[in-house]
Protein backbone atom coordinates (compact mmCIF):
# COMPACT_ATOMS: atom_id res chain seq x y z
CA UNK A 1 0.00 0.00 0.00
CA UNK A 2 0.40 3.68 -0.80
CA UNK A 3 2.41 5.26 2.48
CA UNK A 4 0.97 9.13 2.65
CA UNK A 5 1.45 11.76 4.71
CA UNK A 6 -0.97 11.64 7.71
CA UNK A 7 -1.84 8.33 7.66
CA UNK A 8 0.27 7.91 10.88
CA UNK A 9 -1.31 5.93 13.34
CA UNK A 10 -4.92 5.25 10.88
CA UNK A 11 -3.88 1.35 11.05
CA UNK A 12 -3.25 0.41 14.58
CA UNK A 13 -6.65 2.02 14.92
CA UNK A 14 -8.52 0.54 11.93
CA UNK A 15 -10.20 -1.23 13.88
CA UNK A 16 -12.00 1.35 16.27
CA UNK A 17 -11.89 3.76 13.56
CA UNK A 18 -14.18 1.44 11.37
CA UNK A 19 -17.15 1.52 14.20
CA UNK A 20 -16.01 5.04 14.48
CA UNK A 21 -17.13 6.18 11.49
CA UNK A 22 -19.65 3.75 10.11
CA UNK A 23 -21.89 5.34 13.04
CA UNK A 24 -22.32 8.60 11.63
CA UNK A 25 -24.82 8.35 8.62
CA UNK A 26 -23.29 9.74 5.14
CA UNK A 27 -26.29 11.97 5.21
CA UNK A 28 -25.45 13.66 8.73
CA UNK A 29 -21.83 13.43 7.74
CA UNK A 30 -22.62 15.77 4.55
CA UNK A 31 -25.40 17.84 5.55
CA UNK A 32 -24.29 21.18 5.08
CA UNK A 33 -23.60 20.11 1.54
CA UNK A 34 -25.49 17.23 0.77
CA UNK A 35 -27.71 19.72 -1.56
CA UNK A 36 -25.26 20.12 -3.78
CA UNK A 37 -24.42 16.17 -3.94
CA UNK A 38 -26.69 14.78 -7.08
CA UNK A 39 -29.16 11.60 -5.56
CA UNK A 40 -28.34 10.76 -8.61
CA UNK A 41 -26.29 10.65 -12.03
CA UNK A 42 -27.27 13.76 -14.27
CA UNK A 43 -28.65 13.34 -17.41
CA UNK A 44 -26.01 12.61 -20.06
CA UNK A 45 -23.64 12.85 -17.37
CA UNK A 46 -21.08 10.53 -16.65
CA UNK A 47 -22.21 8.86 -13.55
CA UNK A 48 -18.84 8.92 -11.77
CA UNK A 49 -17.56 10.04 -8.44
CA UNK A 50 -14.33 9.88 -6.48
CA UNK A 51 -14.32 9.60 -2.65
CA UNK A 52 -10.37 10.66 -1.80
CA UNK A 53 -9.11 9.19 1.62
CA UNK A 54 -12.25 6.84 1.87
CA UNK A 55 -11.94 5.27 4.52
CA UNK A 56 -13.85 2.33 5.74
CA UNK A 57 -16.44 3.33 2.75
CA UNK A 58 -19.13 4.79 3.90
CA UNK A 59 -19.38 7.72 2.04
CA UNK A 60 -18.67 5.71 -1.31
CA UNK A 61 -21.17 3.11 -0.31
CA UNK A 62 -23.71 5.89 -0.17
CA UNK A 63 -22.51 7.50 -3.70
CA UNK A 64 -22.69 3.93 -5.10
CA UNK A 65 -26.03 3.56 -3.78
CA UNK A 66 -27.37 6.45 -5.46
CA UNK A 67 -25.72 5.05 -9.29
CA UNK A 68 -22.58 6.01 -9.33
CA UNK A 69 -19.75 4.39 -10.22
CA UNK A 70 -17.33 5.10 -7.15
CA UNK A 71 -13.38 5.32 -7.15
CA UNK A 72 -12.73 5.15 -3.35
CA UNK A 73 -8.87 6.35 -2.46
CA UNK A 74 -7.83 4.95 0.55
CA UNK A 75 -3.57 4.26 1.25
CA UNK A 76 -4.14 2.51 4.82
CA UNK A 77 -4.63 -1.37 3.64
CA UNK A 78 -6.45 -1.65 7.11
CA UNK A 79 -9.15 0.45 6.83
CA UNK A 80 -10.15 -0.60 2.93
CA UNK A 81 -10.10 -4.39 4.46
CA UNK A 82 -12.49 -3.40 6.66
CA UNK A 83 -14.61 -1.75 3.68
CA UNK A 84 -14.83 -4.37 1.47
CA UNK A 85 -16.25 -6.44 4.35
CA UNK A 86 -18.96 -3.84 5.10
CA UNK A 87 -19.52 -2.37 1.69
CA UNK A 88 -19.71 -5.71 -0.38
CA UNK A 89 -21.31 -5.62 -3.70
CA UNK A 90 -21.51 -2.18 -4.37
CA UNK A 91 -19.94 -0.60 -7.64
CA UNK A 92 -17.11 0.46 -6.10
CA UNK A 93 -13.48 0.54 -7.02
CA UNK A 94 -10.58 0.48 -4.54
CA UNK A 95 -7.61 2.39 -5.75
CA UNK A 96 -4.23 2.15 -3.57
CA UNK A 97 -3.35 5.74 -4.31
CA UNK A 98 -2.86 8.90 -1.92
CA UNK A 99 -2.75 12.38 -1.93
CA UNK A 100 -0.75 15.13 -2.65
CA UNK A 101 -0.46 14.07 -6.15
CA UNK A 102 -2.51 10.75 -6.58
CA UNK A 103 -0.14 9.62 -9.43
CA UNK A 104 -2.57 6.81 -9.94
CA UNK A 105 -6.31 8.37 -10.12
CA UNK A 106 -4.22 11.80 -11.95
CA UNK A 107 -2.80 9.59 -14.97
CA UNK A 108 -6.32 7.80 -15.77
CA UNK A 109 -7.10 11.69 -16.93
CA UNK A 110 -10.82 10.82 -15.40
CA UNK A 111 -12.94 13.49 -14.45
CA UNK A 112 -15.73 13.33 -11.22
CA UNK A 113 -19.58 14.83 -11.28
CA UNK A 114 -18.66 14.53 -7.54
CA UNK A 115 -15.45 14.59 -5.73
CA UNK A 116 -15.52 13.80 -2.12
CA UNK A 117 -12.58 14.97 0.41
CA UNK A 118 -13.83 14.42 3.76
CA UNK A 119 -11.57 14.86 6.71
CA UNK A 120 -8.24 14.13 4.72
CA UNK A 121 -6.74 17.96 3.96
CA UNK A 122 -5.72 18.55 7.39
CA UNK A 123 -3.08 16.01 6.94
CA UNK A 124 -1.30 17.94 4.66
CA UNK A 125 1.43 20.62 5.43
CA UNK A 126 1.74 24.37 3.40
CA UNK A 127 3.74 22.50 0.26
CA UNK A 128 1.78 19.36 0.33
CA UNK A 129 -2.01 20.95 -0.36
CA UNK A 130 -0.37 23.18 -2.88
CA UNK A 131 0.47 20.30 -4.95
CA UNK A 132 -2.85 17.86 -3.97
CA UNK A 133 -5.06 21.10 -5.06
CA UNK A 134 -3.01 20.58 -8.50
CA UNK A 135 -4.00 16.92 -8.63
CA UNK A 136 -7.63 17.34 -7.14
CA UNK A 137 -9.01 20.26 -9.37
CA UNK A 138 -8.82 18.89 -12.26
CA UNK A 139 -10.78 15.84 -11.61
CA UNK A 140 -14.03 17.57 -11.01
CA UNK A 141 -15.86 17.77 -14.36
CA UNK A 142 -17.44 20.82 -15.58
CA UNK A 143 -20.55 21.35 -13.69
CA UNK A 144 -19.46 18.68 -11.32
CA UNK A 145 -19.05 19.54 -7.34
CA UNK A 146 -16.25 18.84 -5.20
CA UNK A 147 -16.59 18.79 -1.08
CA UNK A 148 -14.19 19.28 1.27
CA UNK A 149 -14.19 19.36 5.19
CA UNK A 150 -11.41 21.01 7.51
CA UNK A 151 -11.06 19.66 11.16
CA UNK A 152 -9.70 22.59 13.85
CA UNK A 153 -8.51 22.11 16.99
CA UNK A 154 -6.05 20.02 19.13
CA UNK A 155 -4.43 17.07 17.63
CA UNK A 156 -4.86 13.41 18.90
CA UNK A 157 -1.37 12.00 20.17
CA UNK A 158 0.36 10.26 17.13
CA UNK A 159 -1.61 12.08 14.55
CA UNK A 160 -0.28 14.80 11.54
CA UNK A 161 -2.95 17.74 11.46
CA UNK A 162 -2.50 21.01 10.51
CA UNK A 163 -5.01 24.23 11.10
CA UNK A 164 -6.18 25.49 7.50
CA UNK A 165 -7.80 28.46 6.88
CA UNK A 166 -10.93 27.94 4.61
CA UNK A 167 -9.92 31.46 2.85
CA UNK A 168 -6.53 29.34 1.56
CA UNK A 169 -8.10 26.95 0.27
CA UNK A 170 -10.62 28.99 -1.67
CA UNK A 171 -7.92 30.82 -3.17
CA UNK A 172 -5.99 27.77 -4.54
CA UNK A 173 -9.37 26.03 -6.01
CA UNK A 174 -9.74 29.28 -7.67
CA UNK A 175 -6.37 29.16 -9.32
CA UNK A 176 -7.56 25.95 -11.08
CA UNK A 177 -11.00 27.41 -12.09
CA UNK A 178 -12.93 26.27 -9.35
CA UNK A 179 -15.66 28.08 -8.12
CA UNK A 180 -16.77 28.29 -4.17
CA UNK A 181 -20.45 27.57 -4.01
CA UNK A 182 -20.95 26.61 -0.26
CA UNK A 183 -18.74 27.29 3.31
CA UNK A 184 -20.64 26.82 6.66
CA UNK A 185 -19.08 25.70 9.87
CA UNK A 186 -20.19 23.18 12.81
CA UNK A 187 -19.34 21.54 15.92
CA UNK A 188 -17.75 18.08 16.17
CA UNK A 189 -20.59 15.33 15.51
CA UNK A 190 -18.76 13.02 18.23
CA UNK A 191 -18.73 15.41 20.60
CA UNK A 192 -14.90 16.14 20.94
CA UNK A 193 -13.61 19.02 23.27
CA UNK A 194 -12.33 22.21 21.04
CA UNK A 195 -12.85 20.40 17.72
CA UNK A 196 -14.98 21.98 15.13
CA UNK A 197 -15.42 21.69 10.94
CA UNK A 198 -15.33 23.99 8.05
CA UNK A 199 -17.90 22.34 5.10
CA UNK A 200 -16.41 24.30 1.38
CA UNK A 201 -17.92 22.92 -1.52
CA UNK A 202 -16.43 24.01 -5.31
CA UNK A 203 -17.86 23.57 -8.65
CA UNK A 204 -16.43 23.56 -12.25
CA UNK A 205 -18.94 26.41 -13.97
Amino acid sequence: MVRAPGTQGYDAEADALAVQYESITFEGTHRETLHLIPTAPRPGGTGRAADIGAGTGRDAAALARRGFAVVAVEPTAELVAHARRLHAGLDIEWLDDALPDLPVLAARGTAFDVVLLTAVWMHLDAAERARAMAAVAPLVAPGGVMTMSLRHGPVPPGRRMFEIAPDEVAGQAATYGLREIHRAERRDMLGRAGVSWSLLAFTRP
